[in-house]
Parts: structure tokens; C-alpha cells; sequence
């Protein structure tokens, strides 16, 4: 008897790419809760921001540490911005696979 071979989930949705971030826009990682809309994110171009999210996604975004986001600098103030998307699971290993996300190469 032949061992069966793995076949994907015809129900799981495969990801071909996933939503990059435009002019202006940087990836970030949330890294504290500071409480009401705020968050502080720890975002790619090695600048921590103090992130609001803004009315229109207050409901629709459920935000933890740790999950990776798409923030949009302010113009005037660039310690601050807003989140603009959330990225699913499945979205995160594919930007970590075509080298969009640096993934921590220290673990404890």
C-alpha cells in the first residue's frame, strides 16, 4: 500500500500576491497598545510611529501586537501616522517569502 500524497485544500484560498504598500506608505509591526485608536508601531524604515486608526476602520480592524500593518506617514509630523490595512496570515508568509518583510533572525 502506497503512502497518499498531500494534496492542498481546493477551499483555501492560495495567495498569488498581496497588497504593497504605495508612495508614502511604509510596513510596520504593532508593537504596543497605547489604549482608545492609538497604537505604537515599530515600521521598515527603522522609525517607531505613534499610529492612530482612523474613523472609517475604527470597526473593521481588530488590531494585537505583533500583527503587520500598512501605515501612512502624516506630512507634518513623521513620529506619527495612520493604519491604513491589516494583513492576514496568509498575505504575512507570502511577503515574507518574496523578501518584502525581514523576518527576526534571533529568536530567545
Amino acid at each position: 500500500m502506497k503512502p497518499k500524497k498531500f494534496l492542498p485544500n481546493p477551499n483555501e484560498p492560495r495567495i498569488k500576491r498581496a497588497k504593497l504598500p504605495r508612495e508614502g506608505e511604509v510596513i510596520g509591526t504593532i508593537d504596543q497598545r497605547l489604549g482608545g485608536n492609538r497604537m505604537s508601531v515599530i515600521c521598515l524604515d527603522g522609525k517607531t510611529r505613534n499610529c492612530r486608526v482612523p474613523g472609517r476602520l475604527r470597526r473593521r480592524l481588530w488590531l494585537r501586537p505583533n500583527d503587520v500593518v500598512i501605515v501612512q506617514p502624516w506630512e507634518l509630523d513623521d513620529t506619527k501616522g495612520d493604519l491604513l490595512f491589516k494583513y492576514p496570515g496568509n498575505q504575512i508568509e507570502w511577503l515574507k517569502a518574496n523578501g518584502y518583510l525581514k523576518t527576526e533572525s534571533m529568536e530567545f
